[in-house]
């Protein structure tokens, strides 16, 4: 998801503002031209969407304020996406190495996502974030829809992994909003943004509806765009995910909510009430848009994985986890890591500048969630037979790929 700039305090908080947002009909493809065919050949699965699947912040291993160094597991090439490795294919997608639609075991994965994604396509300050659509224009953009067909016509693709849906809702200005409102509201007098118009509008029963509307006709998208290159709904699956919480509620957090120390040391500014709403009311509201589009579809391929809870435990700011110096660790490949750090970045603001942080990171499931995910969706896929389920933290330590413990169930 992207973050988004409304007031001039947040040019340290955000992205740019959204300028356009671009959709195209569907073209259909003259005839499949297969290099392997449906049902044969190497399988395939393909990830769509948004920051949440395409990867974003996979780049780090936990969080620290004692530098770099310590969490980097991916280095400065973490998001280049191009055949030598050597640039992102479109730039600010964010494409991460460790993304969870690289299962192995015989089975390749392709990230078609992009991080800040709707479900249509839009160009942000220059950035193209495209959509789950078929938009094409001269510059050799095309939406993820197309790029779906493009791809899917010579290659055996067996599931289609989708997470789309939190970025019409407007989730990461929510979020600014949220931290904003916790930065220049004292502990005596509050600032709650859950009850600011700018952000309740968003879950209005209105919006909620156009929002449902725009997921199940993305998701059409998806199924239209192999059925024009040939595919049976028998021969490939599409898996729907929503989205996880990322912070505790207010009575989990490790950090008082007096004073600065909740974002200054763990980069999770919100008030406990506001904390408390957005577990309660925002991300419910918006996962089961996602679900609900989903079922809306009347698509008997399709399947989902909950992934809502995925994290608990881990969560950012979590009285469970810590920071790698607070849990007494000097690196994220020490021993135990994995079970003792936050699987979801820090909300960042001056701190990206000379840094090798983004901003469009905060937020966001780390390389341990990440893998996390990978391991749910490895289940999910089920040799084939794709799945619904949850998922779920399983217990501690790592599988044998070096995965967290997690269970689809």
């Amino acid at each position: 998801m992207r973050l988004r700039s409304h007031r001039s305090f947040r040019i340290l908080l955000s992205l740019a503002t959204v300028v356009s947002l671009c959709t195209a009909g569907a073209a259909v493809a003259a005839a499949p031209a297969f290099a392997d065919g449906p049902g044969s050949g190497s399988p395939w699965v393909v990830s769509v969407g948004d920051s949440y699947i395409s990867g974003e912040a996979g780049r780090w291993a936990g969080n620290s304020n004692d530098g770099e160094s310590g969490i980097d597991a991916l280095g400065p090439a973490a998001y280049d996406d191009n055949a030598t490795g050597t640039a992102e294919t479109i730039p600010r997608c964010h494409r991460s190495s460790s993304s969870e639609i690289h299962l192995g075991g015989g089975v390749n994965g392709e990230n078609l996502a992009c991080s800040g994604a709707e479900t249509g396509t839009y160009f942000d300050s220059g950035n193209f974030k495209p959509g789950l659509d078929f938009y094409s224009d001269s510059s050799g953009n095309q939406g993820q829809a197309l790029m779906l067909q493009n791809f899917a016509a010579t290659h055996n693709v067996k599931m289609v992994a989708v997470s789309i849906g939190g970025n019409n809702f407007n989730f990461a200005s929510i979020v600014e909003d949220c931290v904003e409102d916790f930065l220049l509201s004292p502990s005596w007098w509050p600032d709650y943004c859950s009850d600011d118009s700018s952000v309740t509008k968003n879950f209005s029963s209105g919006n909620v509806a156009a929002q449902i509307a725009a997921i199940k006709t993305a998701l059409l998208n998806v199924h239209q765009a192999m059925a024009n290159d040939g595919y049976a709904d028998s021969s490939y699956s599409i898996l729907v995910q929503d989205y996880p919480s990322p912070i505790p509620n207010g009575s989990g957090f490790r950090y008082s909510q007096s004073g600065y120390t909740r974002q200054d040391t763990g980069g999770c500014g919100f008030w406990n009430t506001d904390a408390n709403w957005a577990n309660g009311t925002a991300l419910p509201t918006i996962d089961n848009a996602v679900f609900t589009a989903a079922a809306q579809t009347g698509l008997g391929n399709i399947r989902t994985m909950d992934i809502s809870s995925a994290f608990n435990g881990r969560r950012l700011c979590e009285n469970t986890v810590g920071l790698l110096e607070e849990v007494g660790l000097p690196s994220w490949r020490s021993p135990g890591a994995e079970n003792e750090t936050e699987w979801i970045n820090q909300i960042r603001t001056v701190s990206t500048i000379g840094s090798d942080y983004y901003i469009q990171e905060s937020l966001h499931p780390n390389y341990w969630g990440q893998l996390a995910l990978r391991d749910c969706l490895r289940q999910a896929y089920n040799g084939g037979a794709v799945r619904s389920g949850t998922c779920d933290i399983a217990g501690n330590g790592l599988d044998s790929q070096g995965e967290p413990l997690m269970t689809l169930h």
